[in-house]
């Protein structure tokens, strides 16, 4: 697949590092390896940490999250007894989420056009947190009201191994190590693929610093 060149002017700090690349993991599932600079954006989860902080959310049917998270935007997405679902409020503080940073909006949208999947203007970003020994479990992102819009996850910190799995549960996965400044969209015919991270491990490397965060950016509303 081409790679759409994207200008990253506005925000020069966000533009691609020399040699990023373009890969297809599936039918419109890329994965844009060293996409972006992300020292800037640590910062700026910072700064949304401060006004939203990292909590461990509890599922349905009562279980609690090892991945910590928070979000920002217009809305953010939620878990409790009473199901999934998006809120306007940080049911932590009762106050609206934090403002989605610019930079943010932009690198979703530069991540999308430069998938291949248009114009892409999210209202959510939620952030996930992981700490060593965490994982996310096989599951899809179904709680948006247009599914036409992609999904854009963004990968900071340690590595880790993303497994798209496709249309059930069950199919078999394909495993895709993701590295710091890397970016994965899916869209279209995949945009309701199950996928999941496995098992956070440590890294060798102390720059990459204690914990993984990810970025990911939904069209809820």
């Amino acid at each position: 697949m081409p790679r759409a060149r994207v200008s990253l002017s506005q925000h020069d700090l966000f533009a691609p590092p020399a040699g990023a690349t373009t890969v297809a993991i599936a039918p419109d599932v890329v994965l844009l390896r060293q996409f972006i600079a992300t020292a800037p954006l640590k910062a700026l989860i910072t700064s949304v940490e401060a006004r939203a902080p990292f909590r461990h959310l509890r599922t349905p049917g009562g279980g609690q999250m090892s991945v910590a998270m928070t979000n920002c935007g217009p809305v953010g997405w939620h878990s409790d007894a009473s199901g999934y679902r998006y809120v306007e409020s940080d049911p932590l503080t009762g106050r609206p989420w934090p403002e989605m940073p610019a930079e943010f909006a932009w690198l979703a949208f530069s991540a999308a056009l430069a998938a291949g999947f248009g114009r892409f203007e999210p209202d959510c970003c939620l952030v996930n947190r992981y700490a060593v020994g965490t994982q996310m479990g096989t599951h899809r992102d179904f709680d948006e009201l247009d599914l036409r819009q992609p999904i854009v996850s963004v990968s900071l910190g340690l590595p880790a191994v993303f497994v798209w799995r496709g249309a059930t549960r069950g199919a078999p996965a394909l495993p895709v190590r993701v590295t710091d400044g890397d970016v994965i969209v899916w869209g279209g015919e995949a945009r309701a693929g199950y996928h999941g991270v496995r098992r956070l491990a440590a890294a060798a490397e102390v720059s990459a610093g204690s914990f993984r965060y990810n970025l990911t950016f939904r069209r809820a509303r």
